[in-house]
């Protein structure tokens, strides 16, 4: 299938059925903006005179505004705390309009926040607040029992996992069990340290520094980027693995049906520019997914992935992309690639 701008569209257009549950890391991203022009006298350090403060979605949350940018219906489950930053992010949540009845709180930890302190358009420092001890039971079960009668009205799951105790063993083992009875595409952004528990997912899409922890092989060259994909797809039974490479783009490993090696797909990155990178891989399993949910095929959905981070590293901050801004995008690189 050649993936022209009209093609794309036909494609875009289905994301409007699709309906995608997210399950992960709830983070907010707290951001105070201001000036600084002179130095501590208690401390070397810029004193930043504070003028404003906005939040925004993180980690799964920021998955979820990806999805639902792109008007796909989405259900997000994770966990946040009781306190006021659960509440302003469930409300950002909901005024882009994801559904947060599977957000549970769990009264004894906190909400995960990122808090930048930007002066003149430069960071200058950060703070996170986040408690990364595994769930508890009692929160593993009420999680599962909160995933459960959603999996037979989606059509794909996410996993997004920054390791801040969420995903754990047991309800992964759980949700992976319950998807994959009812038939549902199940993708993942890993977190290196879990690797092994994601044997049998429909697709991974690691950068390179993932893809090279979890499978010992230290990449320096094109075919150790091969090795790893290779011994990842094998190793953890996937259908699909996307390895994103930053300037050197992407490559996609798909499985052989009935047996056989599978092909391999290097897909050069579409950026013109490079502001920020923050949320790229979010935009990437976002558009990977609600791709392959909307019945399209491996090499299509990667591709549209790639083109959707193109763009969104060419903003400032994490980003979202909508499906005007994918196909204006793809209208720019008609003939540039064999497939488009």
């Amino acid at each position: 299938m050649r993936l022209t701008k009209d093609a794309a569209g036909k494609i875009l257009s289905r994301f409007d059925s699709a309906r995608i549950l997210v399950i992960g890391d709830l983070i907010l991203d707290e951001f105070i903006w201001g000036k600084a022009d002179r130095i501590s006298p208690e401390a070397p350090v810029p004193v930043v005179w504070a003028q404003s403060q906005s939040y925004m979605p993180g980690g799964a949350s920021n998955v979820a505004n990806n999805v639902a940018s792109l008007g796909a219906k989405v259900f997000l489950c994770g966990v946040i705390g009781d306190d006021k930053n659960g509440r302003i992010l469930t409300e950002k949540l909901r005024e882009k309009n994801v559904n947060c009845d599977a957000v549970l709180v769990d009264p004894i930890r906190p909400t995960t926040v990122k808090t930048r302190i930007i002066a003149s358009h430069q960071q200058m420092v950060r703070v996170d607040w986040e408690n990364t001890e595994s769930l508890s039971k009692d929160m593993v079960r009420q999680m599962t029992e909160a995933i459960g009668p959603q999996l037979e009205n989606i059509d794909a799951v996410i996993i997004e996992d920054y390791g801040k105790g969420v995903i754990t063993p047991a309800l992964l083992k759980n949700v992976i069990s319950l998807a994959r009875r009812h038939g549902k595409i199940i993708t993942v952004d890993p977190k290196v340290e879990h690797f092994s528990y994601y044997k049998g997912v429909t697709a991974m899409t690691p950068n390179e520094k993932e893809a090279s922890a979890g499978s010992g092989i230290k990449i320096t060259d094109d075919d150790d980027v091969d090795a790893a994909g290779w011994k990842l797809l094998k190793k953890l039974k996937l259908a699909g693995i996307l390895i994103t490479l930053g300037e050197k783009g992407m490559k996609l490993f798909s499985s052989a049906k009935g047996g056989g090696k599978g092909t391999v797909v290097h897909i050069p990155t579409v950026a013109q520019e490079v502001f920020d990178v923050s949320g790229a891989g979010d935009t990437v399993i976002s558009v990977f997914t609600l791709a392959l949910a909307s019945g399209v095929k491996m090499r299509e959905a990667a591709v549209l992935a790639n083109v959707a981070a193109g763009v969104v590293v060419g903003k400032v901050g994490v980003a979202v992309i909508s499906k005007e801004e994918l196909l204006e995008a793809l209208a720019r690189l008609k003939g540039r690639f064999p497939w488009m």
